[in-house]
């Protein structure tokens, strides 16, 4: 499970054995969390969210937003080289 980078008590990875398309896990002790890469809009779309709370959910979104580049760049050296 590599993980890309670690925030507010929160791991941001993806599952060593992944499908399209790039999609971001975020898990804590308290909840989970998945966002789909949208090729369309540029952009990280929350796809299912469990258990996290509003605050938290918000400092995971704009983490993402601002590292966005960060997780495709990963994800694409982990299953594409």
């Amino acid at each position: 499970m590599p993980e890309i980078f670690n925030l507010y008590g929160y791991s941001f990875f993806f599952w060593s054995k992944e499908h399209e398309p790039i999609h971001v896990h975020v898990e804590g002790s308290d909840g989970y969390a998945t966002f789909n890469w949208d090729e369309q809009n540029a952009t990280f779309i929350q796809r299912e969210c469990f258990n996290i709370k509003a605050g938290d959910l918000r400092k995971i979104k704009k983490a993402i937003a601002e590292r966005e580049q960060e997780i495709i760049d990963r994800w694409n050296e982990y299953f594409n080289s």
